[in-house]
């Protein structure tokens, strides 16, 4: 699979700009994304919008729905946010005219999709103008697509057999351009840009830990164990669920939390299974948190659980915040947290559980690793998110469109 030429990460800003732009002026993009609610593909589009600004591109970044969690960052980085307006599902003659309108409008030099929907719908931007590139944003791998409804499944079956369409697909993952390629995505057009952190944002706080600990009333000799991430199933809070069960039973100091907010119905369902795992007191459920270098301080431990990831944020985050980690083998994981954690496979608490015991036997009863950090410092920055970015997109010329 393509990934990055190193060589190519010494590119110039201006280097990128020249090669982008048809009108000999700042390169302009535009993100098309269907929301700017809390997640891992939404924070990296704040942060490549947000880096690109800054570095001198001409940025506007188009949601479905406006009003969730990060527009407002993206309003303070300068970048221009356009809402499209949806009004539900069925909404598709006003807004495909709201879109086309500003396709049309804003005339860019690049239209950058982000996730399934938002790829195919930028699409429409070749018909728009000419001289604009496609570029699709890949954020995921090996997903149970049955978990979702028919129409998710459906608007990806479509994207397999539109892919072809665009000029340029970034994955986020190794494990992500393998998936996509095997079924049916144009391997030529596919480069693998990881994610960026931001390491100054993410970095341990010991003041935010002690405050995060005092708020959860988590004792100072417990061993916290934190789970970050949407709740939905892809995520398998199950395993986690019954890993802490399996811990507590060991060994009293082993408590829990589950940080994100999903589906009420279905965050009610692992409620009712975590408190019939006898979790009840031990396990701590916080909802969507805005100060999350605290909370990952908090931790002593951070788990991921998933059977479905390309490059999973969370580990990436609370590794720069010192943390050390238990992953599933899926997407990424393992490359991400390299020596400075536990990999072990996807559906096994037994497994989650003794790796977790182990890893906190090893460090001694101390949570902090600067190894952990330093691996995401030197390897997931955000400069060399944006450096990877504006080399990829600098070639944007040397694609051959299909005709």
């Amino acid at each position: 699979m393509n990934a990055i030429d190193p060589d190519a990460l010494v590119a110039t800003v201006q280097e990128a700009a020249d090669s982008a732009t048809h009108h000999g002026g700042r390169p302009r993009i535009l993100f098309l994304i269907r929301t700017f609610g809390r997640g891992g593909a939404q924070r990296q589009l704040v942060v490549l919008a947000s880096g690109l600004q800054r570095a001198g591109w001409e940025v506007s970044a188009a949601c479905f729905y406006a009003g969730d969690a990060f527009e407002r960052e993206l309003t303070q980085a300068n970048v221009q946010v356009i809402d499209l307006g949806k009004r539900g599902r069925w909404d598709v003659v006003g807004f495909g005219w709201r879109l086309w309108r500003t396709l049309r409008q804003q005339d860019a030099d690049i239209v950058h999709g982000y996730l399934t929907v938002g790829n195919l719908l930028a699409l429409l931007a070749r018909l728009a103008h000419w001289h604009t590139r496609v570029v699709w944003g890949v954020r995921s791998a090996y997903m149970d697509r049955s978990r979702y409804d028919w129409m998710a499944r459906a608007t990806f079956r479509l994207s397999c057999h539109l892919a072809r369409l665009a000029d340029l697909i970034i994955v986020n993952s190794q494990a992500g351009a393998e998936h996509h390629a095997a079924l049916g995505y144009p391997r030529g057009r596919i480069r693998v840009v990881a994610n960026g952190i931001d390491t100054h944002r993410f970095r341990f706080d010991a003041d935010g830990r002690a405050r995060v600990r005092e708020e959860w009333s988590i004792p100072d000799a417990a061993v916290l164990v934190g789970l970050v991430g949407r709740i939905d199933p892809m995520k398998d809070h199950g395993t986690f669920l019954r890993a802490a069960a399996e811990l507590a039973r060991r060994d009293a100091r082993w408590l829990f939390a589950c940080v994100g907010e999903g589906h009420t119905d279905y965050a009610a369902a692992l409620r009712s299974e975590a408190d019939a795992l006898g979790l009840a007191g031990r396990l701590i459920w916080t909802g969507a948190r805005q100060d999350m270098p605290a909370v990952y301080s908090a931790f002593d431990l951070a788990a991921s659980t998933s059977y479905g990831e390309g490059f999973p944020n969370v580990i990436a985050e609370a590794m720069a915040c010192g943390r050390r980690c238990v992953v599933t083998d899926v997407g990424d994981s393992a490359r991400i947290v390299g020596n400075c954690g536990v990999v072990v496979p996807p559906h096994s608490p037994v497994a989650v559980a003794d790796a977790l015991e182990a890893l906190w036997c090893a460090t001694g009863g101390l949570p902090a690793a600067a190894a952990a950090r330093t691996r995401i410092v030197a390897c997931y920055s955000v400069p060399a998110l944006l450096t990877s970015t504006q080399a990829t997109l600098r070639n944007l010329r040397g694609v051959r469109r299909y005709t």
